[in-house]
């Protein structure tokens, strides 16, 4: 397929090679995007300190915050333009690109100024302590400064993939990271620039590889492009970007308050090296999630437009495989965790300390891992064909409803013990919920309602 035209084989070939031909490149790039945030913990665990792997850990509602503003836009708008491309309307494709710029400058700005001006504070509502708070702030100053820039760099990689190439999406991704790994040791053990030069070498990866988008997308070649006349917001655009994107936004959003909770009873119970425990499992985590993200990346576009083309038996196999393939990525996970557990901790510390507090972490939270790949396949499905109502109940009751009660409740009886089971018992509760919902749909389906 030529990636400068409309994928129109999104419609006719075989669901398993499509599947293929999206989900690697995007599996390769979520991988890589995953490594790159563990890289910046390794290179800062080891040469900063167990303080400043604290004070990133710290930094996470934050970071959640912002991802959850991006994708309210990214996510939502190249969930849109699957579908329209699937219905054959580029013109409006052609007003998507145009409309996520525009977007991704005011909600990337205005996220950097109102951090910005209460910084401090926030992080120390965060969870931040007088010894780990000047990590903190010194990493975010940099970050905030580059938002816009990161809001831009994902919101037109996800219009990259679902505009049929995938594989320039996940070149980006790739770009980003080989680029940071280069800038991360440079800028700590050479330059001496602590937490803040990892920062500085997040933002200047993205600012580059958001050069080589920007004139990729300036190819009128390709079938969307940058032209006089789509930066006008239009409401459509805007309200059906917002609408599918509000899912993963809650779903982020709601992230930031759950990594607040978790960093607070953590600093309560074990202290600040607790919550750097928490940073080592939530990278390890993060690999195996971003992997499944980018299997559903890579099925989304081929759901969505097969979906808006009234294809059915192409939506429900492309869906099937999916989950396959999910559980046997969260498997492989949970294998190698509780297996090697010490062995993970270790890479990202010598501080022995730290690593046997993150050692049950890690095993608490893989512990069922093996059933969460289907959970998240099912909530980026209901993304995918427009039913945003349901993935937002996914979203938000394992997030709210399940996980902040047993969190405020369970670590007062087991400790730190406590925090790390909240998050499997919420993990198996919306499993079950994902099922029931899934199956009312595709019974629904079946029925023609």
């Amino acid at each position: 397929m030529n990636e400068t035209h409309a994928p129109l084989g999104l419609g006719t070939e075989k669901v398993g090679k499509l599947l293929m031909k999206y989900a690697i490149p995007a599996i390769i790039a979520m991988t890589a995007a995953s490594l790159y945030n563990i890289t910046d913990s390794i290179f800062i665990g080891h040469g900063v300190g167990p303080l400043a792997l604290s004070g990133l850990a710290i930094t996470f509602p934050i970071m959640n915050l912002a991802v959850a503003f991006g994708s309210l836009v990214g996510v939502g708008a190249s969930a849109v333009l699957s579908i329209r491309v699937g219905q054959k309307d580029y013109e409006t494709a052609n007003h998507i690109l145009g409309n996520v710029f525009v977007m991704n400058l005011i909600m990337g700005t205005g996220f950097s100024v109102a951090m910005l001006l209460f910084l401090d504070p926030v992080l120390l509502f965060f969870g931040a302590s007088a010894a780990t708070l000047p990590y903190a702030h010194d990493f975010m100053i940099v970050i905030l400064a580059g938002n816009v820039v990161t809001h831009m760099y994902f919101g037109l990689n996800a219009l990259l993939r679902s505009a049929g190439s995938p594989q320039r999406a996940m070149m980006a991704t790739i770009y980003t990271v080989l680029i940071n790994m280069a800038l991360n040791p440079l800028f700590i053990f050479v330059f001496h620039w602590g937490i803040r030069g990892s920062a500085l070498a997040t933002v200047i990866s993205q600012v580059i590889v958001l050069g080589w988008q920007m004139r990729l997308f300036g190819d009128r070649r390709f079938f969307i492009h940058w032209k006089k006349g789509i930066y006008r917001l239009r409401k459509r655009i805007v309200l059906d970007s917002l609408s599918i994107g509000m899912a993963p936004f809650l779903m982020n959003a709601a992230s930031c308050l759950i990594v607040i909770i978790i960093n607070r009873q953590l600093l309560r119970h074990g202290g600040d090296l607790a919550v750097g425990a928490y940073g080592i499992v939530n990278r390890v985590a993060f690999l195996f999630i971003m992997i499944v993200i980018g299997l559903n990346q890579g099925m989304q576009p081929i759901a969505g437009y097969n979906y808006g083309a009234m294809l059915h038996g192409r939506v429900r196999e492309v869906l099937k495989k999916s989950i396959v393939y999910a559980t046997l990525i969260m498997l492989a996970g949970f294998g190698v965790v509780e297996l090697f557990p010490h062995a993970v901790a270790s890479i990202f510390t010598t501080e022995k300390q730290l690593v046997d507090i993150a050692v049950p972490g890690l095993r608490w939270v893989f512990a069922v891992y093996p059933l969460v790949g289907f959970q998240m396949v099912s909530s980026a499905f209901f993304q995918s064909i427009g039913k945003a109502g349901k993935s937002i109940v996914l979203a938000m009751t394992r997030q709210m409803l399940f996980l902040v009660p047993i969190l405020l409740i369970l670590p007062d009886f087991m400790g730190t013990d406590g925090v790390w089971m909240s998050m499997t018992i919420s993990d198996f509760i919306s499993v079950l919920l994902a099922a029931f919902l899934l199956y009312s749909e595709l019974k629904t389906a079946e029925n023609g309602k």
